[in-house]
This record gives structure tokens, C-alpha cells and sequence, in this order.
């Protein structure tokens, strides 16, 4: 397939992602916003920030190296072995879910049961749900690979709608269930979203429309695990570039979900004001998972189809290399329009938003202003995900390994100023308990801390700052 067939493949799956996810996020926003007014942000924090952070870091610890090892590959390959090493992903997902479930569970503060009933049972269907999912990353990754324009899209829109639905009724007529609904309401969308993958499979293997996909696997048998005829249980050339990505995979968690691993490990913010955070957080990610994402997904296939990893620029197809080129400069002035008006108007416009979002929870107090400082940080998600999609889809492993290195560095700078913040925090709740600790009277019988309320902002801005120095 001809450099110009893939990049008319890409970006008719990028423009289709996009058209059906605006479609189906719109109707997921209005749900949410109406699931907001029914809730506390203890419950909201819990969820959005202690137990959403344990589903995607087994997800993310267990697929994500594989994902860009498998689709990087080119036509001439055994797709058998490549098959068996992403059902290495289950294994690989269970013992995460087993590990980080007893780290959520044992060491991590368990909030009151009063407040948040079900703590326990929520930790363990997050970890049971993850591992789901990960049952289906060989559909997923064989989809990809030939470019299934709208499965993906109507698979993980469906499964979120249906989801926010049965929160929706769940909160409604079940209150006392408390973390129940959402636990298990995120186990119903896992087990949606692997069947959507299974039933399209199921429908087309065999059907005349496979045979014009050119599908490497003619029954569902074939994609379940199996010692392929060169003896190989899978191929060690993407075993060893899936090692490499692997490594990488814990710095880019934490450079991702950073200020959610310093809430949860260090308690810097308590229940309610990690809610509030995360609210604002997913509202201001909303167009970089509208418009960027789908966009870094559809041509990091691209790239990875056009180039090939480990020959110099000038050794290969000279076509290819100028298309790429040319793809790679249109997407960056396409990242930095679209970065810079959602900052132009995002600064004017974020009290009101959130006003409707969530209501007084959201646009009192530091919200906005956490808004205002996210709408700055999508440009710089517009123009990282651009550049990274290309570099990682072109790079050799040493390359690979060599970009770890730095990573380390920028990871390590980013936990440092969490610390560092972390710290002058405490130094000044004790210098506050020291000047309250006299007699009790009107004014000193309850201390309060004037840099607490402010603390999510900062933590935001020191994540804004590694994203400088990140891009």
C-alpha cells in the first residue's frame, strides 16, 4: 500500500473519530453535568481521581508498550506471533490489578465509610475491569492495524454513553449504593466495549467483506493463542522494541497522571477539593480528547506504516520521507490554530462554563482559575501529541532507549517539584498550628489553612511547567 492509500486511510479514520466522538461526547457531557448535581465531591474525587487512577495504570503499565510495538511493524510479518505477545497483556494486566489493588487497599488512606461506603469492594471491581479490557487488545490492535474507521469510535462512545446512562439511573434510585454504581457501572463498560470488538470480528471473519480487508486470520480461533508454524512463540524483534517502550511506559504515567499519584500517595488535598480538581481537569481535557487524540492515534499509524524505524531518512523512499514531511508540518500549524483559540477563549469564558457544568461546586473558589490555566496547557498537549505521535512511530530502538534517558530526567524534575511543593505546604500548616496553639478563644479554637485552598492551583501550575519543558 502506497504512502498516499495509508494517509488518505488515516485521515479519513482521524475526521470520522472525530465527527462520531463530538457526537457521542456531547451527549456524555449533558449526562455527567446532570449526574454532578446528585452528588458529593468526596464521592466524585474517589472515583475521578483514587480509583480511575488505578484502572489506567494497570491498563496503561500493561498495554501500552505493546500497542506501539505491534502497530509498528510492516505488512511482511507473522501476525500469530504478534497475536501472542498481546495476550501477554492479560497476564501482565492481572498481576498489576493483584499488586496496585493491595497498594490501594493496605497503604493508602481508606476514607470513611460513612462518607464513601464500599471503598473496598470499589478497589476490587476498578482492578477486575481493567483486566477486561485487556482481553480484548488483540481485536483492538488488529482493528487499528488495518484501519477500521468507525469500530473503535462507536465501540468506546457506545460503551461511555450506556455507562454515564446507569450511573445516571443508578444515582437516582440507588443512592445508598455509593461506590457500587460506579464500580459497577465501570465493569458494564469494559464488558461492552471487549464485546463490540468480538461481535464485529465474529460477524466479518468469513464473510466476503473480510477477504476485501485482506485480514491475516480467516476464524476467531485464529486470534486466540497458538505456537505458529516457524516454532517462535512470537516475535522477539517486537518483543525487545515492547521491552524498550515498556520502560518508557512508567515515566510517561507519571509525567500523564502525575498530580493525581502526589493526591493520592501524599494527601495533599483531601476528598472534596480532588474532586473539584478532577472535574475541572476532565472539562478542560475535553477538546484534547476531541480533537487531539484521535488525531495522534490515526497518524501515529501513519507515520509507523510510511516510515521504517531502523534505516536512515535518506535511505529510504524519498516519496514517502516528503510525504511524511509535509503530513507532519500541516499537523503542527493544524495543533497550534487549534491550541491557541481554545486559550483565547477559554480564559474569557471559564466561570461560565463551569457555572453550567457543575454549578456553584465547580465555578466558586479555584476552579476557574484552574480552567484558565488548563486552556494554556492544551496548547502545549497540541503540539507534544503531534510531535510525539511522529518521533516515537520513527525512531529505532536505540533511539527508543536513549529518549528513556531523558524522560528519567523530566520525570524526576517533575516529581521533585511536587515534593518541594508538597513540603512548603506542611512547613506552613505547622507554622500556622504553632502561632494557634495558645488558649483557645473565638478567633484561634479552629486553625485554618489559607494556602490549602489554593494548593490544587498550584499543583497545576508546576504541571504546567513540566509541560514546558516537555514540548
Amino acid at each position: 500500500m502506497g504512502s498516499r492509500e495509508v494517509l488518505g486511510q488515516a485521515a479519513r479514520l482521524a475526521s470520522s473519530g472525530l465527527l462520531l466522538q463530538v457526537l457521542f461526547r456531547l451527549i456524555t457531557f449533558v449526562l455527567n453535568a446532570f449526574i454532578l448535581r446528585f452528588l458529593s465531591k468526596e464521592i466524585v474525587g474517589i472515583v475521578n481521581v483514587r480509583l480511575t487512577l488505578l484502572y489506567s495504570t494497570t491498563t496503561f503499565l500493561a498495554r501500552e508498550a505493546f500497542r506501539r510495538a505491534c502497530l509498528s511493524g510492516g505488512a511482511q510479518r507473522d501476525w500469530s506471533q504478534t497475536l501472542n505477545l498481546l495476550w501477554l497483556t492479560v497476564p501482565l494486566g492481572v498481576f498489576w490489578a493483584l499488586f496496585l489493588g493491595w497498594v490501594w487497599l493496605q497503604l493508602l488512606e481508606v476514607p470513611d465509610p460513612n462518607v464513601v461506603p464500599h471503598y473496598g469492594m470499589g478497589v476490587v471491581l476498578f482492578g477486575l475491569s481493567a483486566v477486561v479490557e485487556l482481553v480484548g487488545e488483540p481485536f483492538w490492535v488488529l482493528a487499528q492495524a488495518h484501519m477500521f474507521v468507525k469500530l473503535k469510535v462507536i465501540a468506546e462512545s457506545l460503551s461511555v454513553i450506556l455507562k454515564s446512562v446507569l450511573i445516571a439511573f443508578l444515582v437516582l434510585w440507588l443512592p445508598h449504593w455509593g461506590l457500587y454504581i460506579f464500580s459497577s457501572a465501570q465493569l458494564f463498560y469494559t464488558a461492552v466495549l471487549v464485546l463490540c470488538y468480538v461481535i464485529y470480528f465474529q460477524k466479518l471473519l468469513g464473510s466476503p467483506e473480510s477477504i476485501k480487508h485482506t485480514l491475516p486470520v480467516s476464524r476467531m480461533t485464529d486470534l486466540l493463542p497458538n505456537i505458529p508454524r516457524s516454532g517462535a512463540f512470537v516475535n522477539w524483534t517486537e518483543a525487545k522494541l515492547t521491552w524498550s517502550f515498556f520502560k518508557q511506559s512508567f515515566l510517561k504515567q507519571i509525567l500523564t497522571e502525575g498530580e493525581r499519584y502526589v493526591m493520592t500517595f501524599l494527601n495533599v488535598v483531601n476528598f472534596g477539593d480532588q474532586g473539584v480538581y478532577d472535574t475541572v481537569n476532565n472539562l478542560g481535557s475535553l477538546v484534547a480528547r476531541l480533537i487531539f487524540q484521535p488525531v495522534e492515534e490515526s497518524f501515529y499509524i501513519f507515520f509507523a506504516k510510511v516510515l521504517e524505524r531502523e534505516k536512515d531518512a535518506t535511505l529510504q523512499k524519498q516519496e514517502d520521507v516528503a510525504v511524511a514531511a509535509a503530513v507532519l508540518e500541516s499537523l503542527l500549524k493544524l495543533a497550534l490554530l487549534a491550541g491557541l483559540t481554545i486559550t483565547f477563549f477559554g480564559f474569557a469564558y471559564s466561570q461560565l462554563a463551569l457555572d453550567i457544568y457543575g454549578g456553584a461546586m465547580l465555578s466558586s473558589g479555584s476552579g476557574p482559575v484552574l480552567l484558565r490555566s488548563y486552556c494554556l496547557y492544551v496548547l502545549l498537549l497540541a503540539i507534544n501529541g503531534v510531535t510525539e505521535c511522529f518521533t516515537f512511530a520513527a525512531m529505532s530502538k536505540e533511539q527508543v532507549d536513549r529518549a528513556f534517558g531523558w524522560m528519567c530526567n523530566i520525570g524526576m524534575s517533575f516529581e521533585l517539584l511536587y515534593v518541594c511543593e508538597f513540603w512548603k505546604v506542611r512547613q506552613l500548616q505547622s507554622a500556622i498550628l504553632v502561632k494557634n496553639s495558645g488558649p483557645p478563644s473565638s478567633s484561634t479554637a479552629t486553625p485554618k489553612w489559607p494556602h490549602q485552598r489554593s494548593h490544587t492551583v498550584e499543583l497545576f501550575l508546576l504541571e504546567l511547567a513540566i509541560g514546558f519543558i516537555h514540548c
